[in-house]
């Protein structure tokens, strides 16, 4: 069994930062991707930014693209993201996930283990 752990969320003014992090822990822990979705009030849970374990690839979302970066310390099983230039509409509890098998990056129903969320607000 794989344990994800978020930390970092936290209220910030429009055009500010913020960063997020997710450690794993568990069995030998070796994900196909590793993602970070977002779900707000009323909403589906949506892609963000994912990242291929084994060599740093990444993909985004076209609304975060330029403004978010996910990074991963493979030595330290953990998965960053990056934030800036927030938006009020980037408000949501971000979750991330690790996927074990080589499904879509972008759908959270492949993914098979989640972290318990982090909330991100952002002020106008």
């Amino acid at each position: 069994q794989v344990q994800l752990v978020e930390s970092g969320g936290g209220l910030v003014q429009a055009g500010g930062s913020l960063g997020l992090s997710c450690a794993a822990s568990g069995r030998t822990f070796s994900p196909v991707y590793m993602g970070w979705f977002r779900q707000a009030p009323g909403k589906e849970r949506e892609f963000v930014a994912a990242i291929r374990w084994s060599n740093g690839h990444t993909n985004y979302a076209d609304s975060v693209k330029g403004r978010f970066t996910i990074s991963r310390d493979n030595a330290k099983n953990t998965v960053y993201l990056q934030m800036n230039s927030l938006k009020p509409e980037d408000t949501a509890v971000y979750y991330c996930g690790a996927e074990q098998y080589w499904r879509n990056y972008y759908d959270p129903n492949d993914y098979d283990y989640w972290g318990q969320g982090t909330q991100v607000t952002v002020s106008s």
